[in-house]
């Protein structure tokens, strides 16, 4: 007995869902004969609708880098000795030359000094022995023995001199300092750092691109910073050196630019989004992305056109944000279709609105379309007798 009522549900669901089928499909073959025999001003549906737009873009090679500065030392004595004066500022603008610390000098002055005394005697002995060598009274190796005390005394002067000139620390570029990590008076061994010196104008950025872009990047071309701690501001650079070098782990370019920064707005360290311009396209035909409809390798849209839906095949190119590049297809100041594709075909009466105000409902099933379609899915059958040239998808 169960099994008996079991057959006869599945019997009358199958009977309903065979009768609302056929209701729906003739209703959706209705629709659309009526959409496409009737006169101006007879049935359509409301789409949203967009013209193709002209504009110059830049094509462009996404990448990231961290800012650093141009030129960047840690100021170190080369000698030991006692910190005696610093004579400038924690994050002052300094000048190549500057005198940023002196050592002590007493002990090096007091060597150069001892240095001097040896010398005075030993040009003294030299000329005593010269006098000497001429009356045949001195020896020739007493007179080599002189001059060789001579030049051991001009080398003691001469390392003296530079010992003293190594007390006194002097910027070698223009740049800021940064904090300092010693004390006055504090005994330094050589190498001890004193603070940092930074050169930032301009900037250096170094940054990744793949090795397919061997041939595309080059020396002079300029780039495009974004700064995440500085919003809707944009910065640019010109590449000047790349790594001979191609990183085979990341199967990448390194490129290295420099970026001015007069206006002191970027430091050392931040995080930069990098867009490298490789070619520009000065009068593109742009639609929003929205209007492209995919269907196997090729992309189509719907122009408007006398109130009718077109279905054109085109050839696209680069994607700028939510616009699409399109090469082959379209001209300048046709009405596309932007929402409202999965409602209509080719041939069907359409009454363009503008974007974002059509009405609820949008996405449901087109009249004719039978049930091909799917709630959501942007791809759609190509309509037979579609105009516009067969074009496969472009580069993305």
């Amino acid at each position: 007995m169960r099994r008996i009522v079991l057959i006869v549900i599945l019997l009358i669901a199958a009977a309903a869902a065979g009768g609302y089928w056929w209701k729906t499909r003739q209703a959706a073959q209705e629709a659309a004969s009526a959409s496409s025999e009737a006169p101006a001003g007879g049935f359509s549906i409301p789409v949203e609708a967009s013209p193709v737009e002209t504009a110059s873009i830049d094509l462009v090679i996404p990448a990231v880098g961290t800012l650093r500065s141009n030129e960047s030392i840690r100021v170190a004595p080369e000698i030991p000795g006692r910190l005696a004066e610093i004579l400038v500022q924690e994050g002052q603008k300094i000048d190549e030359g500057t005198v940023i610390a002196r050592l002590d000098q007493s002990v090096y002055r007091a060597e150069l000094e001892q240095a001097q005394s040896g010398l005075d005697l030993a040009k003294a002995d030299v000329e005593r022995y010269k006098k000497m060598r001429a009356g045949e009274v001195a020896s020739e190796q007493s007179m080599q023995r002189a001059v060789a005390a001579l030049n051991e005394n001009l080398a003691r002067i001469a390392l003296a001199q530079a010992n003293l000139a190594k007390t006194e620390l002097r910027a070698p570029f223009d740049g800021v300092l940064g904090l300092r990590r010693v004390s006055l008076g504090d005994y330094l061994d050589a190498g001890d750092v004193i603070i940092n010196l930074e050169q930032v104008d301009p900037l250096k950025v170094d940054f990744r691109v793949p090795e397919i872009y061997y041939t595309t990047v080059n020396l002079g071309q300029t780039i495009k910073l974004a700064i995440d701690a500085l919003p809707g501001e944009t910065f640019e650079g010109t590449i000047y050196a790349m790594d001979p070098l191609i990183d085979a782990g990341g199967r990448a370019i390194v490129l290295r630019a420099h970026v001015p920064n007069s206006l002191d707005k970027l430091r050392p360290g931040l995080f930069a989004r990098v867009s490298l311009v490789y070619d520009t396209h000065p009068n593109a035909l742009l639609v929003p992305e929205s209007a492209i409809v995919p269907f196997g390798s090729q992309k189509f849209v719907f122009r408007v056109v006398d109130g009718k839906a077109v279905q054109t095949a085109v050839k696209v190119g680069e994607y700028i944000n939510d616009k699409v590049e399109v090469l082959e297809g379209l001209k300048a100041g046709e009405l596309v279709v932007t929402a409202g594709q999965l409602k209509i075909a080719d041939g069907m009466g359409v009454t363009p609105i503008p974007n974002g105000t059509a009405p609820s409902g949008s996405g449901q099933e087109a009249p004719g379309q039978g049930a091909s379609g799917e709630s959501g899915t942007t791809e759609n059958q190509p309509a037979a007798g579609g105009s516009g040239s067969d074009a496969g998808a472009g580069g993305g």
